[in-house]
C-alpha cells in the first residue's frame, strides 16, 4: 500500500534543510538496528533526534518578550473608555442639581415691559356719540408703555429646602456609580489581559508541541518506509499533529479576540506572543484566606451595595420632598412698576411689597398619592440594597471555594508535572540505551505539554479569582493589578515587573 509522505507546514520548513541531514543518519540508524533479536518494533532515535527536541525548547525560550503591564492599560483604558467617559459627564450633570435645587431658596428676580396701542371709543372718548354735549375726557388713541422688576424671596418653603437633600443624594450616587464603572473596567481590562496571557501561552505551548509532533510524524514514515513500523503508528502520529494544529488554531483565535478587546477598551494592541512558560516550581501562591465570615462582613463595603445604598437615600430624600406639599409656603414679594401712557389717568409709578401664605388645602389627592408612591420606592430600594449584598456574599463564597480549590488543583498539576519531568527523563534515557523509541519520548513530551496548559490555564483562573474576591469586598486598586501581573510574570520565562510592552 502506498502511503503519502506527510509535507511539513510552512513555519518549520526553513529548519527542514538541517533537520534532513540528521535525519537521514537516523534512518542509517534504524536500518542498523532492524534484526530479528530486536525487542520492539519500532527503533530508538539515537542522540541527535533527542538533541532537536531540545532545540525545540531553547528556540521558545530564547524569543520571550516582555510581560506587557497591566496598570499601565488600565490607565489607558481609563482615558480612552467611552462609556467611563460617558459616566463622567453624567456625574458632572448630576452634580448641577445642587446649585439649581439652591437657586430655589434664593431671591428669584424679573423684569417684564410690554407696550399697548389703544382706540377706543366709549362716553369719555367720544361724548358726541352717546349724545352728550361735552368735551372729551381722554383720549380715543393711545400708546403706553409698561416696565416692571419683580423680586420674590422664599420666606419658608419645606419643599424647597428638601429638595437639596435629593441633590446631594443624587450627586452621592452618581459619584458611585462613577467608581463603579471603572471598576468594571478594571476588570474587563484585567479579564482580556488574563484571557490575551492565557491564549498566547497555549498557543506558544501547542507551537511547539506541533513542531515534536512533527518530528513524530517524520520519525514514524521514516521508518514505516524503511519497513520497521507500522501504519498504526503513523495515522496515530498524524491524527495527534491535526490535533495539535487544530488546537493552535483555536488558541490563535482566543488571542485575536482577546487582544482585539483589549485594544477596544485601551486604545492600543499589546503584545503578548513569545511568552514562554517559566519554572513552574517558582511559583508561590496565597493559601490562607482568613474566616469566611471576616470576609463576608466586609460585603458592605461593596461598591454595588453602596450605590444601592444612596439610590434608597435617594428615594427616602424624594419622599422626604414629596410629604412637604402638606405644608405651606411664605414668600415675600416685592416688585417696581413704571406705565407711560398718552391717557393720564392711566400713567403710574408704583412701588409694591407684601407677604404672600399659601396653603394646599385639596389637590384631587394628588399628594397623598405622591408620598404613597415615594413609601413604595424607598421601600423597593431597601430591597434593592438586600438583593445586592446578597449578591456580593455569595460571590465571596463562590470565589473563596473557587481559590481554594484552584490552590488543591495547582498543587496536583505541580506534582503531576514534576513526575512527567522525571517520566520524560526516564525516556529520553531508555530511548538512548535502547529500551525505549521516540515515539515513546514524544508522548511523554506531549503529555508534559498537556499539563503545562492545564496549569497555566488554572493560574489564570486563580488570577481572576483573587480580582473578583477583591471587588466583591470593595474597589480594585493599582497594587491588585500590579499582584496579578506579578503572579503571571513568576510562570513566564524571562518576564519582568513592571513592562509595557505596547505597540500601536
Amino acid at each position: 500500500m502506498l502511503i503519502t509522505r506527510i509535507a511539513p507546514s510552512p513555519k518549520v520548513g526553513g529548519r527542514l534543510a538541517g533537520r534532513w541531514a540528521r535525519l537521514g543518519a537516523l534512518a542509517l540508524a534504524l536500518m542498523l538496528a532492524a534484526t530479528p533479536g530486536m525487542a520492539q518494533d519500532d527503533v530508538p532515535a539515537g542522540d541527535e533526534a533527542l538533541a532537536e527536541l531540545a532545540a525545540i525548547d531553547e528556540n521558545r525560550a530564547t524569543g520571550a518578550r516582555q510581560l506587557p503591564s497591566l496598570p499601565a492599560l488600565f490607565t489607558l483604558a481609563l482615558e480612552n473608555d467611552a462609556e467611563l467617559a460617558r459616566q463622567r459627564f453624567e456625574l458632572e450633570a448630576t452634580r448641577e442639581e445642587r446649585p439649581m435645587a439652591r437657586s430655589q431658596l434664593l431671591p428669584q428676580v424679573s423684569a417684564s415691559g410690554s407696550y399697548l396701542w389703544q382706540d377706543s371709543t366709549n362716553v369719555q372718548t367720544s361724548p358726541d356719540d352717546f349724545g352728550l354735549d361735552q368735551a372729551a375726557q381722554r383720549p380715543g388713541e393711545i400708546d403706553e408703555t409698561v416696565w416692571q422688576v419683580q423680586l420674590q424671596q422664599p420666606l419658608f418653603s419645606l419643599e424647597r429646602w428638601r429638595k437639596l437633600d435629593v441633590a446631594d443624594a443624587q450627586i452621592s450616587a452618581a459619584e458611585l456609580q462613577l467608581a463603579v464603572v471603572e471598576r468594571d473596567l478594571a476588570l474587563q481590562v484585567s479579564e482580556a489581559y488574563v484571557e490575551a496571557y492565557l491564549a498566547a501561552q497555549r498557543l506558544g505551548l501547542l507551537e511547539t508541541q506541533q513542531e515534536s509532533l512533527e518530528l513524530q510524524v517524520r520519525q514514524a514514515q521514516r521508518a514505516y518506509d524503511l519497513g520497521i513500523g507500522n501504519r498504526i503508528n503513523l495515522l496515530e502520529a498524524q491524527s495527534r499533529l491535526d490535533r495539535a494544529i487544530s488546537d493552535a488554531v483555536l488558541a490563535e483565535n482566543e488571542l485575536d479576540n482577546a487582544l482585539s478587546e483589549l485594544e477596544r477598551l485601551t486604545g492600543t494592541l499589546p503584545e503578548f506572543r513569545g511568552l514562554a512558560v517559566g519554572e513552574l516550581s517558582r511559583v508561590e501562591l496565597q493559601r490562607e484566606w482568613g474566616e469566611q465570615d471576616d470576609w463576608l462582613q466586609r460585603t458592605g463595603e461593596n461598591l454595588r451595595v453602596l450605590l444601592a445604598q444612596e439610590e434608597r437615600r435617594v428615594t427616602s430624600a424624594d419622599t422626604g420632598t414629596r410629604r412637604a406639599g402638606y405644608f405651606p409656603e411664605l414668600n415675600l414679594n416685592l416688585s417696581y412698576s413704571d406705565r407711560q401712557s398718552d391717557d393720564l389717568l392711566r400713567e403710574s409709578e408704583d412701588y409694591r411689597a407684601s407677604v404672600e401664605l399659601s396653603m394646599p388645602l385639596y389637590r384631587g389627592g394628588y399628594t397623598t398619592a405622591s408620598v404613597r408612591q415615594g413609601v413604595l420606592r424607598e421601600q423597593a430600594g431597601q430591597q434593592a440594597v438586600e438583593h445586592q449584598h446578597n449578591l456580593a456574599a455569595q460571590e465571596v463564597r463562590l470565589r473563596l471555594r473557587s481559590l481554594n480549590g484552584n490552590v488543591r488543583q495547582l498543587d496536583a498539576l505541580g506534582q503531576s508535572i514534576e513526575s512527567s519531568e522525571l517520566f520524560l527523563q526516564a525516556a529520553e534515557r531508555g530511548e538512548q540505551l535502547g529500551l525505549r523509541d521516540l515515539v515513546d519520548v514524544l508522548d511523554a513530551r506531549a503529555s508534559l505539554y498537556d499539563q503545562r496548559i492545564q496549569y497555566v490555564d488554572t493560574m489564570g483562573n486563580y488570577a481572576l479569582d483573587l480580582l473578583a474576591l477583591q471587588s466583591a469586598v470593595g474597589g480594585l486598586e493599582s497594587e491588585d493589578l500590579t499582584n496579578v501581573m506579578t503572579l503571571l510574570a513568576s510562570i513566564t520565562e524571562a518576564a519582568s515587573v513592571p513592562g509595557s510592552s505596547l505597540r500601536d
